[in-house]
């Protein structure tokens, strides 16, 4: 079972904010061989919404952001991670679940925009997010812009 925390950034303590940048290196950099600058600045703006099992292990996280920090007219999710030790257990639909009420519980109202990789679409699409563009390429790996 996942037990899920969403907080500001700045509530987060220097334990929480390692194991999170250490997830998302795991997932982005490591498994998915990209070099890319994790550290954007958007952490600061953003709530963090994070998945625990039971043995305290950070092993699912999404970021939440306002309207205006990554999309001039949309709130977003991204950074959107499982470990893989889980996969395959609905853990991503788990997350996507808790991610998008938590969405609604913040800023309540709005449209959702993503950037998803292309291979996820059914994923998303799963959760009510449609293709509002054209594919592109963001670190050499297929994407799709996508709103809800």
């Amino acid at each position: 079972m996942i037990s899920f925390r969403c907080k500001p950034f700045y509530e987060l303590t220097a334990p929480q904010l390692y194991s999170i940048m250490a997830l998302r290196q795991e997932v982005f950099v490591v498994e998915q061989n990209c070099a890319y600058l994790d550290a954007d600045g958007k952490d600061l703006k953003g709530y963090h919404l994070t998945g625990y099992n039971d043995d305290g292990k950070l092993v699912a996280y999404a970021r939440l952001l306002p309207k205006g920090v990554s999309y001039e007219n949309f709130v977003s999710i991204g950074r959107i991670a499982t470990s893989p030790s889980i996969r395959g257990t609905g853990a991503g639909q788990q997350l996507m679940k808790e991610a998008l009420n938590s969405m609604d519980a913040l800023f309540s109202g709005e449209s959702i925009k993503i950037g998803g990789q292309s291979y996820l679409r059914n994923f998303y699409e799963s959760f009510g997010f449609v293709v509002s563009g054209d594919e592109y390429l963001e670190d050499d790996i297929p994407h799709l812009p996508m709103v809800r």
